[in-house]
């Protein structure tokens, strides 16, 4: 079973900031698949069952807050137990062009506290990851600027439209994962 997990925060005020760009994109996947998510405590998550070309899946949204998304991952992959090729986890970027994205089968966490977190509970570095950049200094973003304000503002209305490319490409991505 492949698991794919998408991060954010829960609640609707981070809903359409910068830093739930995981959470929207397992979201439009889900909606595609047309399945729901539904709370499950002993995993600290959102989770939905589903196949995509006869592959099962579990989509996961971490309920732990962005900085502890490791530990309801950690859960995930003890209970199934599945090895780390087998988890594709699709994150922002503040550090990528607003439109571009990254696909990496390894690497470091770089300055993303969820990924600090995911990569310190797995132990290991060593599983996929679709970055989806938001651009923290750039032609539409400040130069200087506080990063936590940043990632946890919503997207101007000229940005939606270039997001909504960047979930679409994420998700051609994932496919090409499955």
């Amino acid at each position: 079973m492949k698991i794919i997990v998408g991060l954010g925060n829960i609640g609707k005020e981070y809903e359409n900031t910068r830093h739930n760009c995981g959470f929207m994109a397992i979201d439009a996947f889900a909606k595609e698949l047309k399945v729901d998510f539904e709370e499950d405590g002993k995993f600290k998550a959102l989770t939905c069952k589903s196949s995509y070309n006869d592959e099962k899946i579990l989509l996961v949204k971490p309920t732990t807050y962005m900085n502890l998304s490791g530990q309801s991952v950690s859960k995930i992959l003890n209970f199934y137990k599945e090895p780390l090729e087998n988890l594709v986890v699709i994150y922002d970027d503040i550090d990528l062009p607003l439109g571009k994205i990254r696909v990496r089968s390894e690497g470091s966490a770089g300055t993303h506290n969820g990924m600090k977190s995911i990569i310190q509970e797995v132990g290991a570095q060593n599983f996929t990851r679709i970055r989806i950049g938001t651009e923290s200094r750039g032609e539409i973003a400040p130069k200087q600027q506080d990063l936590t304000s940043f990632v946890l503002s919503p997207f101007s209305a000229e940005e939606r439209p270039i997001l909504k490319k960047s979930i679409e490409e994420a998700l051609k991505e994932l496919k090409k994962f499955l």
